[in-house]
């Protein structure tokens, strides 16, 4: 037989959620350590207490290299490259029509000239 389901609320008693905190912290690092030997998986884990007291359970070397790999894998998922792409192609746009208007702005100068240079001419050869 099984145990009854556990009303998943705040603990009012500060003893009783002092020791059951201690008691699923534990049971939870043993599950990261399980999982990370029978899996072969890479698994961080970080709990702190309403204390601020830090527990933690890394399976590889460094927590610092996994946490890299998690911000890696979080921050550049699908919607952030998609993301990138979209302003790459903003910023592409951007200096096409940046250069597209630098083009037009020297043709406009270029064609002021030519017409002063002609009415000039006009005017110097009616004279």
């Amino acid at each position: 037989m099984g145990r009854g389901r556990v009303e998943l609320k705040r603990i009012e008693n500060k003893i009783n959620r002092q020791v059951t905190f201690a008691k699923r912290r534990n049971g939870l690092l043993k599950k990261a350590y399980e999982l990370s030997v029978l899996c072969d998986a890479e698994v961080a884990l970080i709990v702190f207490s309403n204390r601020g007291k830090l527990y933690e359970f890394c399976s590889t070397q460094s927590m610092t290299k996994t946490l890299d790999k998690y911000q890696k894998c979080s921050y550049a998922g699908p919607e952030t490259t998609v993301q990138n792409r979209e302003n790459e192609q903003l910023k592409n746009s951007r200096n096409e029509y940046l250069k597209l208007k630098a083009r037009v702005d020297n043709l406009q100068r270029t064609q002021r000239l030519s017409i002063k240079l002609q009415l000039t001419f006009f005017q110097n050869g009616i004279q």
